[in-house]
């Protein structure tokens, strides 16, 4: 059984409908500046999509955790 729920959380993130935009205030500055303020965005942009990535890791760890003392 959990592996069928791990199989479909997995089938519904890695398959979900790719979207293709894009804040205008995001693509005016990268179309507008420099190679160093894209770079900066970029940064930025992948700084905030660890933390959700941390969280989601940190919330199965303990579910995990939480099984396998229910377990014994």
């Amino acid at each position: 059984m959990y592996k069928k729920i791990l199989i479909s959380f997995l089938v519904i993130i890695f398959t979900g409908k790719k979207s293709f935009s894009q804040c205008a205030m995001c693509k005016a500055v990268v179309e507008g500046g420099d190679v160093s303020m894209a770079e900066g965005v970029n940064n930025g942009i992948t700084y905030l999509m660890v933390f959700p990535y941390i969280l989601v890791g940190v919330l199965f760890y303990f579910i995990y955790r939480h099984r396998k003392k229910n377990k014994n």
